[in-house]
């Protein structure tokens, strides 16, 4: 499952540049010509990540990238910067705004691409790896194949969708708000509760045993009040 990465910048030329080099590389991309479009777009395409120009119309790149922070739903989101304006405080002011990288035109193609990736591979890695793995336990996205110790994991669409996001970031506790956005999209109505019922039936599918042997130990901690995460038994 390719990346979708939405592109933002009023020229043309350079919105251009971006869409090819990144298609090339094997994304896929959204396209918006001013900080407006941009938070418009994001809402309706929920892109993985965001390559946002700084000296835009309507809303500045700084301007997106904080209404960005600031709602639950893109907290998270990546966010590359690109601007004309290199100098240091100009760099500083744009990751003090949320960005999560900055980089001066002009910039190579292959510069891009790369940090791009490095940014995807932080906080996305199951776009880019084959296959994630954690205490015996793999996920492989492109075939929604799951193995515990060799043992063949089925799982339902919810199920693997919640395990997807677990394993992504070992250890790290996800509310039970964060997994209704990033499971069942945000702007859809679903109960709390609902997280609960799928989380256990994650849970029963990934301890049993396939030779009906005692179960596994427990990989998903429940964090009383709070939420769930992946984290090794113990």
């Amino acid at each position: 499952m390719a990346a979708k990465i939405l592109l933002v910048d009023d020229e043309p030329a350079q919105l251009e540049l971006l869409r090819y080099n990144l298609e090339k590389a094997g994304f896929e991309t959204i396209q918006a010509e001013n900080g407006r479009d941009a938070i418009l777009l994001t809402e309706e395409y929920e892109p993985d990540m965001v390559v946002l120009d700084w000296m835009m119309p309507e809303a500045s790149g700084i301007d997106v990238c904080r209404e960005l922070r600031a709602r639950a739903e893109t907290r998270l989101l990546p966010i590359l910067m690109v601007s004309a304006r290199g100098e240091e405080g100009d760099r500083s002011l744009g990751l003090d705004s949320g960005a999560d990288d900055y980089v001066a035109k002009p910039f190579s193609p292959r510069e891009l691409v790369a940090r791009v990736k490095a940014l995807l591979r932080r906080a996305r890695p199951s776009l880019l790896q084959d296959v994630l793995e954690f205490h015996g336990l793999s996920l492989n996205p492109e075939t929604m194949r799951v193995e515990r110790d060799g043992d063949v994991i089925h799982l339902g669409a919810k199920e693997f969708r919640l395990l997807s996001v677990l394993i992504e970031r070992p250890e790290r506790v996800f509310s039970r708000e964060q997994l209704l956005d990033m499971v069942w999209g945000h702007g859809v109505y679903v109960e709390e509760r609902t997280v609960d019922v799928h989380m256990s039936r994650l849970r029963r599918a990934l301890n049993r045993r396939a030779d009906g042997g005692d179960n596994r130990p427990d990989i998903i901690r429940t964090v009383r009040g709070t939420g769930y995460s992946l984290s090794r038994p113990t």
